[in-house]
């Protein structure tokens, strides 16, 4: 779904949230049905990072739409870890 937004879609104008949200869910449940969930809160800190590094590498060569596909697995990869790890009392 990412490709499609940035190649069809991205005229450089705002994203509204709820379609970023569309779009990061969207990801979110492609990612989890393709690799399962995190084995560890080490192995999801290790995925959103590489995720940032490649938005990052993006920001540098300045491709507006790359940045908005990474910035879109970012968001998953952060809700991924936000369900994978579950919420505890302690």
């Amino acid at each position: 779904m990412t490709a499609d937004y940035t190649s069809k879609r991205y005229d450089g104008a705002p994203m509204k949230a709820e379609d970023a949200m569309l779009l990061i869910g969207a990801e979110f449940h492609s990612a989890t049905k393709k690799f399962g969930e995190f084995a560890s809160p080490h192995e999801g800190y290790a995925i959103i990072k590489e995720e940032v590094d490649e938005l990052w590498d993006e920001v540098k060569a300045n491709n507006r739409a790359a940045q908005i596909e990474e910035a879109i697995q970012v968001g998953a990869m952060a809700m991924r870890f936000l369900v994978d790890m579950g919420v505890t009392d302690e």
